[in-house]
């Protein structure tokens, strides 16, 4: 497929120009170099080798770590008249061969393996016997063993360079903080190669976390004023939450399924299958879901649990609004969120120093959820980047929070840990603080303290979001070897002695009532106008006929973004057609007359025409 990249960028894929640094780093990679690449989810890492590959002479191999992603990369470029085809576990003996033949014919553009498969002897013999463009590995930070997401055969992938030292390499992420990202080129030995980092940044996606009160219900809120019909993920950090949560929203009407490891492979595949075919299925799933999930228009990502550290929670919300359009990231989370998680890294088998890290990492997360600033530039600044100003798209900069001077209050707690011997955990110690009349109370002789009953003017729920918001301080800390209790560490002195203030948010009461249908779906529909409503629902409905037909997922035919760009500038003739987004040459001589057909059919129907796209 000759050409230059430019060229093949409008022909092929579709688009008129450029993003960001994707032209710097396909010329870079069509010269021969090698680089590491950060760019956020959706901000078009796979043109930055799928280009350098239809330039450069030979096939190119992409390393994928889920099979799942393979096969849905590889109907998307198939799509676009890209030769394409992946060797993985769920093809035929026949099939392989087919594979292989066509690969030494020159039959093939680009090749989707799996680590382990591509380090095999058969396949490292069969790359010896063709010409090689490049070598692209995706999902990089999978190499990392203080990362998220760890993938020990992907230690091997040095292997590559020593034995193809001319194919240039490019590897790929969209989460790495400055560790991580040593760690990456020291293992696939790139230290020389260039470092690409297209900034962090997801504008479309709206970030808000909410203290956890009754978190189902508050889930339930978000899908009902929100998200309804919208497709989403849901994430448990157990598999039982997992199970229990989607059986919950089943039965109030929401088309939901469970993944998570302990679920059959072939469970898996056909939940996972009717997620990406589908167009409103909301999955219920434990962190081990959704990694190089190349769906689109996920409209939300929902948190149940805390995660483990911010590069988990970035990776994790990245899932949402890969096409652009408004999206939400939501997340309800307690102090029993911080607990578990604390008995998780103190039970693990990993060393100290490990242990540390990741202590560090959960103290960085409970940061977050307890900003009363934007968090988007506290996101942004963990990777290493600087938003100017407030962004103006999360709950603080939306409706910022309440503080109050809390100082008096974190006296009193802090005081009634000290004075119940720093062994009890966070109940009691509200019970404590209120006067609560107990048994249990009475025996310890708690009921004589002084801090007893001193906190009566605040109710239990006031009294956890204290507690919680000075553990996520570090003036508290929980003891997790000891049942959960409550210890002050060394930051509590200056604030019990007098010598330093305490200024805390004011976590919101629960909503009474329902909001009516807002923020996501409206701001979907802006991007898109009303008038323009009713024709992109007959665009759709087609491109879902299509997809069945062809046993693809929807967003393989055409974005939905690609769709509204029809449904606004209602393109009458071929090149018209042709001057949409995301619409190449193949797509253009498949599909332009079929949907230009039903643009007509709309007008002629006696609706008014949309004014010209400027």
């Amino acid at each position: 497929m000759p050409g230059s990249a430019r060229e093949l960028l409008g022909r092929v894929f579709g688009y008129d120009r450029f993003r960001g640094q994707q032209e710097a780093i396909v010329e870079h990679t069509i010269a021969g170099g090698d680089s590491l690449v950060l760019m956020p989810t959706g901000g078009g890492k796979s043109l930055c080798y799928q280009l350098p590959a239809l330039v450069r002479p030979g096939a190119a191999v992409v390393v994928s770590p889920l099979i799942a992603l393979m096969r849905d990369q590889v109907d998307t470029l198939l799509q676009t008249g890209v030769r394409a085809a992946c060797l993985n576990s769920t093809l035929a003996y026949g099939e392989v061969l087919d594979v292989e033949d066509r690969l030494r014919a020159g039959g093939i553009d680009l090749l989707y393996v799996a680590p382990e498969r591509l380090l095999g002897e058969r396949t490292l013999a069969l790359l010896d016997e063709v010409e090689l463009a490049l070598f692209a590995i995706d999902e990089a930070h999978c190499v990392s063993q203080w990362g998220h997401d760890f993938r020990p055969e992907y230690l091997q992938l040095s292997a590559l360079h020593e034995r193809f030292p001319a194919v240039p390499r490019i590897a790929l992420t969209a989460t790495a903080d400055e560790p991580t990202r040593r760690e990456i080129r020291e293992r696939l030995r790139l230290q020389d190669a260039r470092v690409f980092i297209a900034g962090f940044d997801r504008p479309n996606i709206r970030y808000r976390v909410v203290p956890k009160q009754s978190p189902r219900e508050q889930l339930a809120r978000l899908l009902d004023n929100e998200h309804r019909g919208d497709a989403g993920i849901v994430y448990c950090l157990s598999r039982r939450r997992v199970e229990e949560t989607a059986e919950w929203l089943r039965a109030r009407g929401v088309d939901a399924r469970p993944y998570h490891a302990g679920l059959g492979g072939r469970v898996r595949g056909d939940t996972q299958d009717a997620f990406v075919r589908g167009e409103g299925v909301v999955i219920v799933a434990t962190i081990a879901f959704g990694m190089g999930i190349d769906k689109p228009d996920v409209r939300f990502v929902a948190h149940l649990d805390l995660p483990k550290s911010l590069e988990a929670y970035y990776q994790e919300t990245g899932r949402a609004g890969r096409d652009g359009l408004p999206a939400t990231a939501w997340m309800a989370y307690g102090l029993q969120d911080v607990i578990t998680l604390r008995q998780m890294v103190d039970g693990s088998e990993a060393g100290e120093a490990r242990k540390r890290l990741e202590i560090r990492k959960l103290d960085a997360m409970l940061g977050y959820c307890e900003l009363t600033t934007c968090r988007r530039r506290t996101l942004l600044a963990y990777f290493g980047e600087t938003l100017g100003e407030a962004c103006g798209n999360c709950d603080n900069c939306l409706e910022p929070p309440e503080s109050w001077d809390a100082t008096e209050a974190a006296q009193q707690a802090l005081s009634c840990v000290y004075r119940t011997g720093q062994r009890f955990g966070v109940g009691y110690v509200i019970d404590v603080l209120r006067g609560k009349d107990d048994d249990r109370i009475r025996r310890f002789g708690h009921d004589r303290l002084t801090t007893f009953g001193i906190g009566a003017d605040l109710d239990a729920r006031q009294w956890r979001s204290v507690i919680r918001q000075l553990v996520a301080r570090g003036l508290l800390r929980v003891d997790v070897e000891k049942y959960g209790s409550l210890q002050l560490t060394a930051a509590a002195r200056p604030v019990l002695r007098g010598e330093a203030t305490v200024e805390l948010r004011r976590d919101a009461l629960p909503a009474r009532k329902p909001r009516a249908p807002r923020e996501t779906r409206d701001r979907v529909q802006s991007v898109l106008g009303a008038e323009s409503q009713p024709l992109f629902d007959a665009l759709r409905a087609r491109r879902r006929e299509l997809a069945a037909e062809q046993g693809v997922p929807p967003y393989v035919i055409f974005h939905d973004a690609s769709l509204m760009e029809m449904a606004e500038r209602r393109p009458r003739t071929l090149d018209e057609f042709a001057a949409i987004p995301g619409v190449g040459a193949t797509k253009l001589e498949r599909y332009g007359e079929m949907f230009i057909a039903i643009i007509r059919t709309h007008e002629s129907e006696g609706r008014a025409p949309a004014a010209a796209a400027p």
